[in-house]
């Protein structure tokens, strides 16, 4: 075995990672320090490099800053007009993104891509205007700055003392296709800027005075060259990857990141990703949920830092626990890492020195990272001294004050009887049962209640607060004791069991959803159960768009929605079904809409979309958010096993289809062969010079009527047939009697029955039946062509007809071979013929005369004689009617 082979895990997702790559757009990035160093210069000259190799440039968005040298590039270029905005009482200019798409170059530059965009664009950053035009297969230039990247913005702002207000995800620099380097040393910048080249003169001086200093740009250098160095390093390990070559690693790297609602937390995040990046490893941020809940304020933050971290590349876990580091361990354990990162304790409390200690003594085999967070920071140690936030409300601490008023008053008339410690000790008690129903603060302030009461009423010297004796100076502290215990207790118990009873809930509201999208058979009935559920668990205004079964987009909304969608909504859903990404209200795409829209993302194409607008347009909570997530994949998950069912029964209609399509095409064929190879006989022998007698005259005439005949049968039998299937067969229904359609019937198949001997035994006390005369002599010569085909010439066809109770009873029986008892039924669907039968006939026959039948509301059946043969019995519902004097 060759333990130096290439990891397979990774080398298939290097393999898919190239895959998605082929269907989009290509994306550059010239990369610099700052600005200033000819990043849009170089990205104009190669895109005028790219011109003259036939590729079709525009420009979306270039700003040159009235840089000369700059603006001159642009001359040979197609621009695409910018798109104005107005913005306070200012018109501003964007780039027209719809434009551009419209316009589908091979090729489009777009600059400054950290470049946050006007409110009321369809983004709210321009990475993601280029996100977009990458995933419809345009390529694209672009411009960025180290200091814009997410995970450099504190080094940066440490370094140069400036915040930077625009960033870029890391993830959207990793997925380039290629980055270049712009790369001057400082001095030929500064020079640049004394020069006037950057900026005016005025501006110049100011911006070496502040962000420019030598110092400064010496430090981002450094940090563009190594960033990109590292990014050489891991494009030279995936090319070994996916090139199958053999390397020094067995295994990749990988660690948990504890993250929590402080705002520190963001630091931890962008050191996480920087060590990852470097390490080449994967990281999980986890979050641990304690059992008392947190404050609306703490779930946002915890919101913000998940969300920073899922964009920086992480993955999101949560986990329940009041340990903090047994949680910590046990995800990593679970998740296969090696490395634990943590805040530091002064930085972040949820990690305080109880919690490292636990890290280290209970983490063997893991190794623990204590990361600090910004200096600035120590500013804020007091916020996390302040006391705890009050959860009871007023009326338990007037509660707990009026229960031990309540008893001191009942126990003083008794007090001479009882004593004053046996009053302390019914006071107690009534301490110890408070936690049963109020919170600590309100225990509390009832242990001091009635700790004073008692002194103050009970304690000799009464009235005063003096205390002489020492049983009663513990007796007085046991009630602080007793109270602080009891009432710590019982508050992490309910704070435990309103944990668990919101677990319980999500499990349960998961459940009920997945159970009834079990029982769900088409997708109306998933459309109706998703807006039910979610409206129920969300109070939302709920709307569903399902895509086409071949991936086509939807047209409407789904007739079960409870939200009423307008066409900016509508464009906002589409936009979510084609790009699979969530938007609108509460998210950095189309945040202008009324409603939040989720994809309902398949395997192979786009399923739909779904959008929720909560009541009062209130925000949803982190849990909240997790458990429609939640939704949202069973919701799609289930669409698409109904989806495939359609596409299964749509398979199984078109191989029966064909197969229907091959058996006509084979019976017609033979059908049609026949009787025309007759009639051009006997038409080209007629047509002859030679002189014939009148009687092969008159022979070659018949054989001709006789071909004629059966062309016409086999014409009438698919009219019959098209007619049967289309519903169109509607009965003119009238009296008639049934001795007259048996005879009419044999009278005009005298010439197919002329080898057989016709018996006809009908019954004379059967009473008129109202039909449709021409169909059922249609259906009963079906039966005789039937019979006499599969019976030997000379035999006798036996017709009976009689009375049966409410029925008229008409039965056709041969004496052929007869007919094998596992196909008394088969025998009567479309163009099925017996094993063996001679040729000739498209096996329509029998099938025209049962649908002929049944649109009368009769029966029709076969079955094997005794005696042998086969015999054919119908059966026709007999109407009350006032006899022949009654007909008209």
């Amino acid at each position: 075995m060759n333990d130096n082979r290439p990891d397979p895990d990774a080398l298939l997702q290097s393999l898919r990672r190239e895959e998605e790559r082929v269907l989009k757009g290509k994306l550059k990035i010239f990369f610099g320090m700052c600005a200033g160093v000819g990043k849009t210069y170089d990205m104009l000259k190669a895109a005028h490099e790219a011109k003259g190799k036939g590729i079709d440039v525009v420009i979306g968005y270039v700003e040159t800053h009235k840089r000369m040298e700059t603006e001159e590039l642009l001359g040979g270029l197609e621009i695409i007009p910018r798109r104005q905005l107005e913005y306070r009482g200012t018109i501003l200019e964007e780039m027209d993104l719809d434009a551009v798409l419209a316009r589908k170059p091979q090729l489009a530059l777009v600059d400054e891509l950290a470049h946050t965009t006007v409110p009321g664009s369809r983004h709210t950053k321009r990475h993601m205007d280029v996100v977009e035009l990458l995933d419809n297969g345009i390529d694209v230039y672009t411009t960025l700055n180290v200091q814009h990247l997410e995970s450099r913005a504190d080094t940066v702002a440490q370094i140069t003392g400036s915040t930077m207000r625009e960033t870029v995800p890391d993830s959207i620099f990793e997925q380039a296709d290629s980055v270049e380097i712009i790369d001057i040393p400082p001095d030929e910048l500064l020079r640049r800027f004394a020069e006037g080249k950057v900026y005016t003169s005025e501006r110049s001086q100011q911006a070496i005075r502040n962000f420019f200093r030598k110092g400064n740009l010496t430090a981002l250098r450094e940090m563009a060259l190594r960033l990109t160095a590292e990014r050489v390093d891991h494009q030279l390990r995936s090319y070994m990857t996916t090139q199958r070559i053999t390397g020094p690693w067995k295994s990749g790297q990988r660690f948990v990141v504890g993250i929590s609602p402080s705002p520190y937390s963001a630091s931890l995040i962008r050191w996480a990703r920087r060590l990852a990046y470097t390490m080449d490893a994967t990281w999980v941020a986890v979050s641990v949920e304690p059992s008392t809940p947190l404050g609306e304020k703490a779930k946002d933050q915890l919101a913000k830092n998940i969300k920073l971290a899922r964009e920086l590349g992480a993955e999101i876990a949560t986990t329940a626990d009041d340990d903090v580091a047994h949680a910590l361990i046990h995800v990593a354990r679970q998740q296969n890492a090696s490395q634990i990162l943590v805040g530091k304790p002064d930085k972040i409390p949820w990690f305080g020195k109880d919690v490292l200690e636990k890290l280290i003594e209970e983490s063997a085999g893991l190794d623990v990272y204590v990361v600090s967070g910004d200096e600035d920071s120590s500013r804020e140690k007091t916020k996390w001294l302040r006391l705890p936030e009050i959860e009871s409300g007023w009326k338990q601490y007037a509660t707990a004050v009026g229960t031990v008023l309540a008893v001191a008053l009942l126990c003083y008339p008794l007090n001479p009887v009882i004593g004053y410690q046996t009053v302390s000790l019914i006071l107690l008690f009534a301490v110890t049962v408070l936690p049963l129903k109020l919170g600590a603060g309100p225990v509390l302030l009832g242990a001091a209640t009635s700790a004073l009461v008692w002194d103050y009423f009970f304690i000799p010297p009464r009235f005063t607060f003096a205390i002489n004796l020492a049983q009663d100076v513990l007796m007085f502290g046991s009630y602080f004791v007793i109270a602080a215990v009891g009432g710590i207790l019982s508050a992490r118990i309910r704070a435990r069991e309103r944990a668990v009873k919101t677990r319980e809930e999500r499990a349960s509201a998961l459940y009920s959803l997945t159970k009834d999208l079990a029982a769900a058979g088409s997708l109306d009935d998933v459309a109706g159960i998703a807006v039910e559920k979610i409206r129920k668990y969300f109070d939302a205004e709920v709307a569903v768009f399902l895509g086409q079964t071949d991936g086509d987009i939807f047209t409407s909304a789904h007739l079960s929605s409870s939200m009423k969608v307008d066409e900016k909504e509508f464009n906002v859903a589409a936009w979510v079904y084609w790009n699979e990404k969530r938007a609108g209200r509460l998210t950095d795409t189309l945040p202008s809409a009324t409603a939040t829209y989720y994809p309902l993302s398949g395997p192979r194409y786009p399923l739909g979309v779904i959008g929720v607008r909560t009541r009062g347009n209130r925000k949803l909570s982190f849990d909240q958010e997790i458990l429609l997530e939640n939704f949202v994949s069973q919701i799609a998950s289930t669409v698409e096993r109904e989806q495939l069912n359609e596409i299964s029964k749509r398979t199984v209609l078109l191989a029966e289809s064909e197969r229907l399509y091959k058996t006509l095409f084979d019976s017609i064929s033979h059908e049609l062969r026949t009787p025309i190879a007759a009639i051009m006989s006997a038409s080209e022998t007629i047509n002859n010079d030679a002189v014939f007698a009148a009687e092969t005259k008159k022979e070659l005439a018949g054989e001709i009527h006789v071909a004629a005949e059966r062309l016409n049968r086999l014409v009438e039998n698919l009219l019959d047939m098209t007619r049967l299937e289309s519903g169109l067969i509607q009965p003119k229904l009238d009296w008639c009697d049934i001795h007259d359609l048996i005879n009419t019937t044999v009278r005009k198949m005298k010439k197919e029955l002329s080898r057989h001997s016709v018996v006809v035994d009908s019954s004379s006390e059967i009473p008129l039946v109202k039909i449709d005369f021409a169909l059922m002599e249609q259906a009963l010569a079906n039966l005789f062509l039937n019979a006499s085909q599969y019976t030997p010439p000379g035999s006798e066809i036996l017709v009976k007809a009689h009375h049966d109770g409410n029925e008229c009873v008409i039965a056709i029986s041969d004496n052929g071979p007869g007919l094998p008892p596992e196909l008394k039924d088969k025998i009567f669907e479309k163009f099925y013929r017996l094993p063996g039968s001679m040729a000739g006939g498209t096996g329509l026959g029998l099938s025209i005369a049962r649908g002929f039948v049944e649109a009368h509301k009769g029966s029709i059946k076969a079955e094997r004689r005794v005696e042998g043969g086969t015999r054919f019995t119908i059966r026709l519902p007999v109407e009350p009617h006032a006899g022949k004097e009654g007909m008209v």
